[in-house]
């Protein structure tokens, strides 16, 4: 399947190079400093080390056990970490079937039977998959789309009338810098933010439509 994702380029300092590859690491948890290499796709841009620390930083005592959907998942980083850190399942959605096969032989190498990866548009699958056939709903979301293609603001949308989040769920997002974010959905409440240059990355938290915000934080 030839992939129509906008390109998303790659961030400085978020990988290196061995040869023909792209080299990443595991900061913390159970994978410590294993490196995982990547095919150099122009549509990847792998979340950095440092907003990477940060962001589990976050989550922290939130991961384990915990459920995660790593959407437009690229080189898979994000949910490699949250897998290394305690998480008991991870689904992983790309459509680039390069990067989807990459991130399987990791999941093979690693022995991680508590992971799945879709090669499908995330939006698609989010519209015509039924959220509990790929182990939903997820208490974490990890939502990086192409800053070009105008998904975020839909894909949040998707997220949210599909059952795909659990009733207390946290949803970390990028955009660019500098740009508005869209309308998100009424029951998600910012906590935290960050920016590392040109892009911007967030922390939400979701309670359930009939819920009463109870004012969530994250230290």
């Amino acid at each position: 399947m030839t992939d129509k994702t906008p390109k998303r380029r790659a961030g400085r300092g978020a990988a290196s190079r061995a040869g023909d590859q792209r080299v990443l690491r595991i900061i913390a948890g159970k994978h410590r400093g294993r490196r995982l290499r990547f095919p150099p796709l122009d549509s990847i841009r792998p979340t950095p080390d440092r907003v990477r620390e940060t962001t589990f930083n976050w989550l922290q005592g939130r991961m384990d056990g915990a459920r995660c959907l790593d959407l437009f998942a690229g080189s898979g980083i994000l949910g490699l970490e949250a897998l290394s850190r305690g998480a008991a399942q991870v689904s992983f959605v790309e459509s680039n079937r390069g990067a989807a096969t990459a991130i399987q032989s990791v999941l093979i190498e690693w022995r991680e039977t508590g992971a799945t990866v879709i090669a499908r548009d995330a939006l698609e699958v989010l519209r015509q998959t039924a959220a509990t056939s790929l182990g939903g709903p997820f208490e974490v979301v990890f939502l990086d789309p192409p800053f070009d293609g105008g998904l975020l603001g839909c894909v949040a949308a998707a997220l949210e009338h599909g059952d795909w989040l659990a009733a207390q769920a946290y949803i970390y997002l990028e955009h660019r810098a500098r740009e508005p974010l869209p309308d998100l959905p009424e029951n998600w409440r910012p906590l935290k933010s960050g920016r590392a240059g040109e892009v911007e990355y967030h922390l939400w938290a979701r309670r359930a439509a009939d819920e009463e915000s109870q004012g969530d934080s994250v230290k």
